[in-house]
């Protein structure tokens, strides 16, 4: 595990640093211009169905102030529905209703939440309290995802999702995210969600980690979190590969869900993934960034460079 504090022992295991991040790899391999791919969840949400990628239900977007009493008519054939921000990160702003009983609609916890604090809220994306850079947003109504039950134990109250981080179109590390009380149902670490780094080769867990430190069970259902094997593997790093051509962007980060219906399906995307996968790994992810780059230019399709993956970036 990583358990090193100083810069230059960082270095040495090969960790990737925010500054390095943010000017070696965000900085240059993603263009400014395309940003609105990723930063806007509705247009990532066309991009991905016009490349028959699949996206959780869109039920309807509220743009304007005035359209928030349409809500509960969006919703009145759903069971349950998510609001969140177009342009929101950090999965901040997002309201996820899992219970709807006699227009009265409940939280994941089983909180109820009355209609006029879901307008509050869905006012407050509108406004900008979630966005990025503070600008106002449009509210995306999406339809709630079933997760699939082979991660029953392995989450509380929440959807877990599966993050990768691709380089050039290679899939170069992966995590699995799972909600705790903690973080509200919620798959973000940063509110206390655990992070377990799977192997790129098999889907297996690897580590685990919750606030940045190792973990072996699940906090609140006491679940052995390695035992963990995610289906679907090569589906999603095949769909996560074909995100570089989507997005245009060479160093992304790529949120998929498992829903038990539909399988496979793409969250959203990301040009700032954060670092903390690297804590969930047990390593850092420069030395498979360097391998990347000593291939030069290529010409690979999606299939071969998820075979390259898992052939070399595997344990």
């Amino acid at each position: 595990m990583l358990k090193f504090s100083r810069p230059a022992a960082l270095r040495m295991n090969g960790v990737l640093g925010m500054n390095k991040r943010n000017i070696d790899y965000i900085g240059r391999y993603n263009p400014r211009k395309f940003y609105k791919h990723v930063d806007d969840k509705l247009i990532t949400k066309q991009l991905a169905l016009e490349n028959d990628i699949a996206v959780p239900a869109l039920i309807g977007v509220v743009r304007e102030q005035h359209e928030i009493n349409n809500i509960p008519a969006m919703v009145v054939d759903e069971t349950g529905f998510v609001i969140k921000p177009a342009k929101g990160s950090g999965g901040k702003g997002i309201l996820v209703i899992t219970d709807i009983k006699d227009g009265r609609f409940y939280k994941p916890n089983g909180q109820e939440i009355t209609a006029d604090e879901m307008y509050r809220h869905t006012s407050n994306v509108l406004s900008g309290l979630f966005s990025l850079g503070g600008n106002p947003d449009v509210a995306i109504v999406e339809g709630l995802i079933q997760f699939d039950p082979v991660f029953d134990g392995y989450s509380y109250e929440g959807v877990p999702d599966i993050r990768l981080i691709v380089y050039k179109g290679f899939p170069v590390m992966g995590m699995l995210r799972l909600s705790t009380a903690a973080s509200d149902g919620k798959a973000n670490l940063h509110q206390g969600a655990v992070g377990v780094g799977l192997d790129i080769g098999t889907g297996k867990g690897l580590h685990a980690v919750q606030f940045d430190k190792p973990i072996t069970l699940h906090p609140d259902t006491q679940k052995k979190l390695i035992d963990i094997q995610v289906p679907h593997w090569e589906f999603l790093l095949h769909t996560a590969s074909r995100a570089y051509e989507i997005s245009q962007m060479g160093y992304l980060g790529t949120d998929m869900v498992l829903d038990k219906l539909r399988g496979p399906l793409l969250l959203e995307l990301n040009a700032r993934p954060g670092l903390a996968i690297q804590i969930a790994n047990g390593r850092g992810i420069l030395p498979r960034l360097h391998q990347v780059d000593r291939l030069g230019h290529h010409t690979m399709t999606a299939d071969e460079r998820v075979t390259y993956a898992k052939t070399h970036f595997s344990g």
